[in-house]
């Protein structure tokens, strides 16, 4: 009879820890605010997409490095963190990261894995959390146009040589190929599936996902394919769904500018039940809202376009009560310099204002529930003499295919502070 209640006492603080452990999952509640540890969520994080790589043990790891920097970010408030789970593609060209975890169809890297297994870890045990984002609509990691080339379309063109146009025109034909979009449900299938070798946690069980995200910047790079882009993103997130009940889908998407400018297709993806929050990307400098040589005077501008992109998004969150991300945008450094040690005092501003967005949403229970600034160069140092990134030079949040420096956000820079007390104000807001 003791060990019969001794039975029942274990099966009772089992049951205690399971339910714990699933109330701690990010959810949205009926008023279409994030709620974690049953309190609403608001949040200001990064793009740390380079993470799994940081923390592997091969090629491009770092671990000291990593450690250094999840600490840091800890320290001024950033518990959350957009990573790309992986690189699709091994064969070399100068654009696209290494080292790649996809490296064939199928074929993985098992040291990128267990990066990933040990950044997932790491964030774990500070508490931290992960927006995962599975796929690419661009070149530096693979995504669509490796897809494509595994499936027979050929060589890809690369867009710094062969023009924007000449890949857009390749990477359109992702939304119309069944067996190019075969071989990344077979990739979501494998990733989602996965148990983390350091805590033998199921990825589907393990809080410190925030949300599985079905792409960088998923478009469907013509108008013909708007339906066709549209059942296909309807099809991944209920493909994770059904893989993964405890976690939130979301799509990955800019927002107008990645649905062909047509607001109806935005609200179409995000209307869908397996898609639980909305995203937007915003750009000043990419988009044309701001010249290289009128950074400052155009800020202004800037600002009030930022506004009205964020409202006009919003109003389709309010229509289906979910809350909305702003989790792309960045400003250049000051006279348009990629060096390290630049003045960011523009940047600053631009991002002051961002936050405050955030911050008042916050207060008023709004559905901009976070943001996450492009990008985290954190400790990286320059290599003299390299734009662009090479073999062997530091990770930083600029991706390989543009100028190092360009978008990143140093421990030096003036940024930091505006960052961490952006984020005291909205903790005790």
């Amino acid at each position: 009879m003791k060990h019969f209640y001794l039975f029942i006492l274990l099966f009772l603080l089992g049951a205690c820890a399971s339910e714990s452990v699933r109330q701690s999952f990010i959810k949205v509640n009926a008023n279409g605010q994030f709620i974690r540890d049953g309190q609403p969520y608001y949040f200001i994080g990064t793009n740390f997409w380079y993470g799994a790589i940081l923390a592997s043990e091969g090629g491009g790891g770092d671990r000291e490095r990593l450690h250094k920097e999840l600490d840091f970010m800890k320290s001024i408030g950033i518990d959350n963190l957009r990573v790309l789970v992986g690189v699709d593609g091994k064969n070399p060209i100068e654009t696209r990261i290494l080292p790649a975890l996809q490296e064939e169809p199928g074929i993985y890297n098992d040291t990128i894995l267990s990066g990933l297994d040990y950044l997932m870890n790491e964030l774990r045990r500070r508490d931290m959390t992960a927006v995962l984002f599975l796929n690419n609509s661009w070149d530096w990691s693979g995504g669509y146009s490796m897809y494509l080339q595994w499936a027979g379309y050929g060589e890809p063109p690369v867009p710094e040589i062969d023009g924007w146009p000449a890949y857009m025109k390749y990477a359109r034909q992702f939304q119309q190929s069944d067996s190019a979009k075969a071989l990344f449900s077979k990739h979501v299938d494998f990733i989602v599936k996965r148990t983390n070798r350091y805590n033998q946690l199921r990825y589907i069980d393990d809080p410190t996902i925030m949300a599985w995200q079905i792409g960088n910047e998923p478009r469907a790079f013509s108008k013909e394919n708007k339906n066709t882009f549209m059942h296909w993103m309807s099809d991944v997130a209920a493909q994770i769904k059904s893989l993964d009940p405890n976690h939130m889908v979301s799509s990955g998407s800019e927002g107008l500018q990645g649905c062909e400018g047509d607001i109806v297709l935005f609200e179409k993806i995000h209307s869908d039940p397996n898609i639980d929050y909305l995203n937007i990307h915003i750009w000043p400098y990419n988009w044309g809202w701001v010249k290289n040589d009128s950074l400052k005077e155009l800020l202004p501008e800037a600002k009030n376009k930022t506004k009205a992109y964020v409202d006009k998004h919003i109003a389709v969150a309010k229509k289906y009560a979910k809350p909305i991300v702003l989790e792309e945008f960045g400003y250049p450094r000051d006279n348009f310099s990629f060096i390290k040690n630049t003045p960011t005092t523009l940047r600053d501003e631009y991002y002051r204002y961002v936050f405050d967005l955030v911050h008042k949403a916050k207060n008023h229970n709004g559905l901009l529930a976070g943001c996450n600034f492009w990008a985290w160069g954190g400790f990286a140092n320059h290599t003299l003499g390299h734009m662009f990134w090479e073999k062997g030079d530091d990770y930083m949040g600029d991706p390989v295919q543009e100028e190092q420096g360009l978008n990143s956000v140093f421990i030096t820079d003036s940024t930091i502070k505006i960052i961490s007390e952006a984020n005291k104000q909205l903790k005790y807001d």
